[in-house]
């Protein structure tokens, strides 16, 4: 019997150990999901191109299939769990996000929140949630002023309330494009740069405990100088950081995540036969090693599920994207996900 009482003993005290030490965690993503285009002509915008009429021949059909596909990518994250936050770029309207949750997938808790920009192409930035972890306290759009008089996609700013306690910013971007020549449009890539920075400052002058995410395709690498100098956000690597000055020493308050996928040979976009690190995830340094939400040291992750990997030809290893070219191929997008853990404590 005194054997017995010990079994139980240990077994109490194995299950209060565990408790103590289990963490949960919050599973974070971006997706430039391509040209998430309706079928109908908005005159406010140019999408000619992707109406049944088109040059993409773009239908009912082929939309339906694409929402499909994008959910099938997005439910296979995180375990087959599904991302908790997920900023997404190049959506026409929020209707599409809205749809395609409702049609491919209702059993999750996802809602979202979108802006309408004055973007001439009329592709703008999203969000989706998972609405059991996640309260939607305020949306904003971040105008960028590029000096020329066109517009480019606003910075979409949600403010969310996680699990009833922390307050976390999220910052969806979607950058000016290389068209015509990386040195060339660089400047309006700054100008989006600087944009989010004036925020993030905002943000970390009230508390500078902040927890901020910032997301997107920024058409920079993580070491150009509009994440460096203009936006600050620092290289780092997970397991060179002094722990023990991180929280008051460290002369930076951003992160970028990415950074050493990028320097170990890792992209999520790929032009001609290299892969560039465009989409990318940048954090406070709260959320670094925060007391409540911790970063998880390299699990930043490009996202390639076997499913949309090119297996074949010259293309062998990039995204399966909807079109090669005006060819109609019917896969995923252009770009590859990329994903973060945070432990919850």
């Amino acid at each position: 019997m005194k054997n017995i009482y010990l079994l139980f003993i240990v077994l109490a005290l194995s299950d209060t150990a565990c408790a103590q030490t289990h963490t949960d965690t919050l599973f974070i993503a971006h997706w430039n999901v391509e040209n998430l285009f309706d079928t109908s002509d908005d005159p406010k915008t140019e999408d000619e191109e992707f109406l049944p009429s088109g040059i993409k021949e773009w239908n009912d059909e082929r939309l339906d299939k694409k929402m499909y596909n994008l959910s099938r990518i997005i439910r296979s994250m995180n375990n087959d769990k599904g991302p908790d936050l997920l900023g997404v770029c190049e959506v026409e309207h929020q209707f599409l996000l809205d749809t395609m949750i409702t049609k491919y997938l209702s059993d999750k808790s996802y809602k979202t929140t979108y802006l309408e920009s004055l973007d001439g192409r009329g592709i703008d930035n999203g969000i989706i949630f998972n609405s059991k972890r996640f309260s939607l306290l305020d949306v904003k759009g971040h105008r960028v002023d590029l000096g020329d008089g066109y517009d480019t996609r606003y910075i979409l700013e949600g403010i969310f309330l996680f699990e009833k306690k922390d307050t976390i910013y999220f910052f969806v971007n979607h950058w000016p494009s290389r068209r015509g020549g990386e040195e060339e449009s660089e400047p309006k890539r700054i100008a989006a740069a600087k944009t989010v920075r004036v925020e993030v400052e905002s943000i970390l002058t009230k508390n500078r405990n902040s927890k901020i995410i910032i997301v997107g395709d920024f058409n920079d690498e993580p070491t150009n100088i509009s994440i460096t100098e203009y936006l600050k956000a620092q290289p780092f690597f997970c397991d060179s950081l002094d722990h023990e000055k991180l929280p008051e020493d460290l002369g930076t308050d951003l992160f970028n995540l990415s950074y050493k996928a990028w320097f170990d040979g890792a992209g999520s976009f790929k032009y001609q036969d290299d892969f560039n690190m465009l989409d990318q995830i940048i954090i406070s340094k709260n959320l670094l090693l925060g007391d409540d939400l911790e970063y998880d040291c390299n699990s930043f992750e490009v996202y390639k599920p076997y499913l949309m990997v090119t297996r074949t030809g010259k293309f062998q290893g990039a995204p399966f994207p909807t079109y090669g070219g005006s060819r109609y191929l019917g896969g995923y997008s252009d770009h590859y996900p990329v994903t973060a853990k945070f432990l919850v404590k």
